[in-house]
């Protein structure tokens, strides 16, 4: 009786150890395929990373901030940041009541004012203005003189029609 008792125990033990290598090597396949679907998932974000990493040097390359021959124009004016203050003196020009300045049309909804800057180089500047209902963009023409005053002139400009 003793002996069907341990066999019996030896035949439980053996079947509970199957189970056990059966259900861990489940587990570790389907693991290995979590693992794979993720390092697929990085490498694909990755990828998506860097385009967009390419994408911004791409955009970027029609700035004041990456042309050092631009820059070199404001050297002597210590000018910690001159897109900066040029992109300040231009929105300055939004303060005055009524539509701004540069912009060649009157307000429909409201005053025209400038939204969106991009200074190109040391000499053009794009800019997005609207009403609020309205929009249309800008090239400008700068020029910032030694007593750090800057003179602007509107060089084109093009008001969108607006589709209902």
């Amino acid at each position: 009786m003793k002996n069907k008792i341990f066999l019996y125990l030896f035949v439980f033990a053996a079947l509970l150890a199957l189970y056990q290598f059966v259900t861990a090597n489940k587990m570790q396949k389907a693991m290995r395929s979590d693992v794979d679907t993720l390092k697929a998932e990085v490498e694909s974000l990755n990828d998506s990373l860097l385009k967009a990493r390419l994408r911004v040097l791409d955009m970027q390359y029609f700035t004041l901030e990456n042309n050092d021959d631009a820059l070199a124009y404001y050297d002597h004016l210590n000018l910690e940041s001159p897109s900066r203050y040029i992109e300040d003196k231009l929105l300055e020009t939004n303060e005055k009541s009524g539509d701004n300045p540069l912009v060649p049309y009157e307000g429909m909804e409201s005053d025209f004012k400038i939204n969106k800057i991009k200074v190109l180089n040391h000499k053009w500047i794009l800019a997005d203005f609207s009403d609020g209902k309205y929009w249309g963009d800008l090239i400008i023409r700068y020029e910032l003189k030694d007593d750090l005053s800057v003179d602007f002139t509107l060089l084109d400009h093009l008001l969108y029609a607006r589709s209902n």
